[in-house]
This record gives C-alpha cells, sequence and structure tokens, in this order.
C-alpha cells in the first residue's frame, strides 16, 4: 500500500514537472520578451511547489514501509531512485530553490539579448548572483552527501562520476588528443572541400530537417521542431520538444544540431512507457543522454554511408550543387578545424571545449576564481587547448553556452562522457549486428532497436556503469573513442 501511495505521489511530481518543461520551452521559443518577469515567477513557484512535493512528511515513513516489502526487483529500484530524488530535494530549503529559479531566468533571458551584444559588463552581475547561489546549494549537498561542493553538483547529472575520476580521463585524452589534431589538421591541409552555396531559406532547411528526423525514427505524434537562441531538446517523453537555429548562408550547422537533439528526442520517446511518470523511467544521467545525441550526429550523421543518403535530400530541397555530392559531404562534414564555438566543433577538438569548461566551473563552484575573472582564464585556457584567443571577443568566448546562466554547474563533462559512450556502443553495436556502413544503408531500424534494446528501455533501472558494461561488454574506457577518430580521420 505504501509504495502504490509513493507511485501516486510521484506522478503528481511528474505531472508538475510537465508544465514546468513546457513553460520552459514557451520561455525560450514563443514567449515576448515582456512576459519574461512573470514567468521567472511562475516557474519559480513552480519550482518551490515541486520541491514541496519532494518535502511531504509523511515520505519518510512510506519510504520504511515500502521497504519491508514485498517488491518486486524493479519495483525496489523504482523505491531506491524515488529516494534518491527525496534525498535530492531535501538538501535545499524552499527559499533556496525559489531564489536559484528566479535568478535563473532572469540572468538565461538577459543573455539573449547580452551575448550578441558582447556585453560582458551587463551579465556579470546576474551571473554572480546566479554563482553565489549555486555555491549555496553546492556547500548544502556536499555537507549532506559528504562530497566536494563540485562533486556533489556533478552527481546530479552523472550519479557516481566523481572530478578525480574525470581528471583522469581527461588526462588521458589530453595525452593523445593534441597530436591527433595536428595530424589530421596536416592530413587535410590540402584537401579541397567545397562548401554549399546559399542562401539556404529557413522555411526549407526546416522542411529538410524534418525529412531527416523522420528518417531517424522521430514520432512527430509526441513533438515537435522549433527555433530558439541555443538548440535543446525538453519537454517530457510524451511530448518532446526540439529546436535549433538557422543561418541562411549555412545550411550545415542547423542540420547537424536537429539530429544532435533528435538523438535525445529519441532516447525520451524510447524510455519505457510503464515507469514514464516516475524517476526510475527518467533518462540515467546526462552523460547517456549525451550519448544517445551523439551516437545519432558524429557515429551516424557523418558516416560516409549516410552522407550518401543525405545528398539526395539536400538535392530535392535546394537544388543540385558540386557541394552536394557524397564524397565532398563526407570532407565537409570530417573537417577538423580549432575554431571558437564548442555547439559548432568538429568531433575531434570538441572534448578541448569540455575539458576547458570544467576546469573552469570546477574553480568557480569550489571557490579559486571568481565571476569576474572569468574573461581572462576562458582566453587563457582557449590558447592553451587550442590555440585561438578571446580576448574581448566574449560573444565567442565566456557568453557562448547558455547552461551557467541558469546554474548548471556539473553537466559540461557530460558531453565528452556521452562521445566515449557513444563509441563503445558502436563498437559493441557493429559486433553484434554487423558494419555501420551496411546497417546505415540497409537497416536503420536494427540500429535503433539495438539502442531500445541496450539503453532506451532501461531508463534509470540500471546504474550507468551496469547499463554501460552490459550493451558494450567492457567499463567506461575512451579506447574505443580514440580508435574510431583515428579509423574516421586517419585510416
Amino acid at each position: 500500500m505504501s509504495y502504490t501511495a509513493l507511485v501516486e505521489h510521484f506522478e503528481q511530481l511528474h505531472h508538475l514537472q510537465h508544465l514546468g518543461a513546457i513553460c520552459g520551452w514557451d520561455q525560450a521559443t514563443m514567449m515576448p520578451p515582456g512576459g519574461n518577469e512573470a514567468r521567472a515567477e511562475a516557474l519559480g513557484t513552480l519550482a518551490v511547489l515541486c520541491h514541496r512535493q519532494l518535502q511531504e512528511a509523511q515520505l519518510p515513513d512510506w519510504f520504511a514501509a515500502a521497504e519491508a516489502g514485498p517488491l518486486t526487483p524493479e519495483q525496489a529500484v523504482s523505491l531506491h531512485e524515488m529516494r534518491r530524488a527525496w534525498r535530492d530535494a531535501n538538501m535545499l530549503p524552499a527559499d533556496l530553490v525559489r531564489a536559484r529559479s528566479l535568478a535563473g531566468s532572469r540572468c538565461e533571458h538577459a543573455w539573449r539579448s547580452l551575448r550578441p551584444a558582447n556585453d560582458w559588463a551587463g551579465f556579470l552581475p546576474l551571473f554572480e548572483e546566479v554563482l553565489n547561489l549555486s555555491r549555496q546549494a553546492a556547500s548544502a549537498r556536499a555537507e549532506a552527501l559528504g562530497l566536494s561542493r563540485y562533486d556533489s553538483l556533478l552527481e546530479q547529472y552523472e550519479p557516481g562520476m566523481r572530478s578525480r575520476q574525470l581528471d583522469q580521463l581527461f588526462g588521458n585524452l589530453g595525452g593523445w588528443l593534441p597530436d591527433l589534431i595536428r595530424q589530421v589538421q596536416e592530413r587535410q591541409r590540402h584537401e579541397r572541400v567545397l562548401a554549399p552555396s546559399g542562401p539556404f531559406p529557413t522555411t526549407q532547411q526546416k522542411a529538410l530537417g524534418l525529412e531527416v528526423m523522420a528518417l531517424l525514427g522521430f514520432d512527430f505524434a509526441h513533438g515537435r521542431l522549433d527555433v530558439s537562441a541555443h538548440p535543446f531538446c525538453g519537454g517530457v517523453g510524451e511530448d518532446v520538444r526540439l529546436t535549433t537555429r538557422y543561418d541562411e548562408q549555412d545550411v550545415t550547422q542547423a542540420l547537424m544540431g536537429i539530429i544532435h537533439e533528435t538523438g535525445h528526442a529519441r532516447y525520451e520517446q524510447g524510455l519505457p512507457a510503464a515507469w514514464r511518470k516516475l524517476p526510475a523511467g527518467q533518462a540515467r544521467s546526462m552523460g547517456v543522454h549525451e550519448s544517445q545525441s551523439l551516437f545519432f550526429e558524429m557515429q551516424l550523421a557523418r558516416h560516409p554511408a549516410f552522407l550518401a543518403r543525405l545528398a539526395p535530400m539536400l538535392e530535392r530541397h535546394f537544388g543540385p550543387q558540386p557541394a552536394f555530392v557524397p564524397d565532398n559531404l563526407a570532407r565537409l562534414y570530417t573537417r577538423v578545424e580549432p575554431g571558437f564555438i564548442r555547439v559548432d566543433a568538429d568531433e575531434v577538438t570538441y572534448p578541448a571545449h569540455v575539458m576547458l569548461r570544467f576546469e573552469i566551473e570546477r574553480d568557480l563552484i569550489e571557490g579559486r576564481m571568481e565571476a569576474r575573472d572569468l574573461p581572462e582564464r576562458w582566453d587563457q585556457l582557449m590558447q592553451q587547448y587550442l590555440g585561438l584567443s578571446t580576448k574581448g571577443n566574449h560573444k565567442d568566448g565566456c557568453l557562448q553556452d547558455i547552461h551557467w546562466t541558469d546554474g548548471s554547474f556539473g553537466y559540461f563533462p557530460s558531453y565528452t562522457l556521452g562521445a566515449i559512450y557513444a563509441a563503445q556502443q558502436a563498437a559493441a553495436m557493429q559486433q553484434q549486428l554487423g558494419p555501420l556502413d551496411r546497417l546505415i544503408g540497409e537497416d536503420l531500424p536494427a540500429i535503433f532497436g539495438w539502442l531500445q534494446q541496450h539503453i532506451w528501455q532501461h531508463a534509470s533501472l540500471l546504474e550507468t556503469g551496469v547499463l554501460l558494461s552490459r550493451a558494450t561488454g567492457q567499463a567506461l574506457d575512451p579506447a574505443p573513442f580514440r580508435l574510431h577518430l583515428e579509423q574516421r580521420y586517419l585510416a
């Protein structure tokens, strides 16, 4: 009976979170600018309601009674995940939850206009408030969990992962990645690559994106595609909201952004319906989530076999041109060139962008640097990792990402963890089903079926390490990622 009561209670929480997700999507896509303050207050109130739902006085008694059983193995895991959500909520007071929500909404909304204006001075006081409140939350979580402040935030996105493991992992990448970047650039130095010739009207880009989403199995009865300042996938599994941004002079980036977010969406749509309203039915971690988006974008969409399927689609929407020849598309989409913008980075230089952000956000949360020091530190690390300077160029430097504006510290490592997970999954899939070129050319549903069987259907019923080892036969290991890059770019 107590387990049933818990299920009903957490299903109510899911409904509130559903409303919050859709309100957040609307804030980023449809809401008029003048509505932001009222929306921020409404979302702050909703955050407090969700928080209170997890602080109900009867929950500890229900947990204790439910643990006495009997429970099926799946129900026992579900109970564990409910307890984890309850534990996390009870680390923070409601006034801090509301303050963080308000500060994050205000900072994010301002960022949308301050970034294009390169206005670091205008952004700084808003960001300082977000950072201060994030440090308070980190301190409360650290005390409750017995972790460092940064690790307590990392735990929200990648349960069980610690910064010392990331130091080892990124140390491994840092040992061979710079040389790989140099080798690939030298190899590509004399390649002839044709850039597609625009303009590419937004309406036609969207039509192309929708066609590619359909090819990738997106369920349009339970989701849609829109435009925002920063691409994202939001909503809930029953109603997934994707966004991208378009440049009418460049068809390549928006399309890959759509494919990336479609990977997120397919994961959400593939989570088990029976568990969808409970914590156990949610995505396992952000690293696992990113592994799905990066599997779609990097393992699939930049593969020559996929680009061969994409070429006639581009011609149908924009007319034939030499840049749309499959061989040229393959060179175009595997071009390695250090750049300022993380979301536009190639997959070889991308980990450098993540390692930079990991170093900075850990130091910000641990108090080893202050918000005012961010531009100088960013420039220093960009020169160290990618040989580029961002002095005075804040919009392409420390203002480029949306994550820190709402206090999402600890999120960035998920991107490179996801790339490593995705490479391991691709290697295991090919061992079981055969080479990707054949699967992409002849049997895309088999790829999605493998992901459904090994990743999507398990949601949070398995811990990340168990999920990965069962799917791939090995624990977290950067070796398949390195092999993938070497085979694609140097073979």
